[in-house]
This record gives structure tokens, sequence and C-alpha cells, in this order.
């Protein structure tokens, strides 16, 4: 669930078909934070939108005891990230210009 920008999450021990693969990423990589369920992904999505649109610095604090899964939560985040700037990256060489360079430019 959300508690405002922060999501508060469960490791259910288990895996979950469905939940963290690439449509899941592609989902929430379309929709701003509390548009559909809470997810990992809506944070990750959050914090790469804030960086690239208003260019404010971002971190991601993870939380949690000894087993809650902060590793495997520092892992999705990471691959959520890595996604969405291979995504970026295949839309710039389109272009013929780098996102980075983009906000250069605009600058």
């Amino acid at each position: 669930t959300y508690i405002g920008s922060i999501v508060a999450s469960v490791n259910p021990y288990k895996s979950i078909p469905g939940l963290y693969d690439g449509a899941a990423v592609e989902r929430y990589s379309k929709h701003h934070m509390g548009e559909i369920a809470p997810h990992i992904f809506a944070v990750a999505n959050e914090c790469y939108r804030c960086l690239w649109k208003r260019h404010d610095n971002q971190c991601i604090l993870i939380s949690g005891e000894s087993g809650a899964g902060k590793t495997e939560s520092t892992k999705l985040i990471l691959k959520f990230l890595s996604a969405m700037s291979q995504h970026s990256l295949e839309l710039s060489s389109r272009e013929k210009t780098s996102c980075v360079e983009q906000a250069i430019l605009e600058s």
C-alpha cells in the first residue's frame, strides 16, 4: 500500500508469477504513482520521471529487518531503472540525441 510517496511492502517469501516481469515494467512505466496498484516499480518510475523530467536529484530509502527483502527490492528497482534507461537510449539513438544532451540543450 502507499503511504504518501512511500510504498509499504511485504516479502511474500515465494515467487509470484508476473509480478516483476517485463510486462510489469512496461505497465508501471506508463503510469504515474497512484494511478494503478501499489508496486515497487511505481516508486522507481516516479524517481526516474523526477530525475529526467524535473532534473531533481533522487534517493530511494529501503528499510526493513533482516530477511524483509531489502536486497531483492534494490535489485528490482535497479532492474526497472535499467530497463527505462535502455528504453531512453533506444529512443535517443533514433532521434540522434541523448537524454543528457537534450537536457543540456534545453538549459
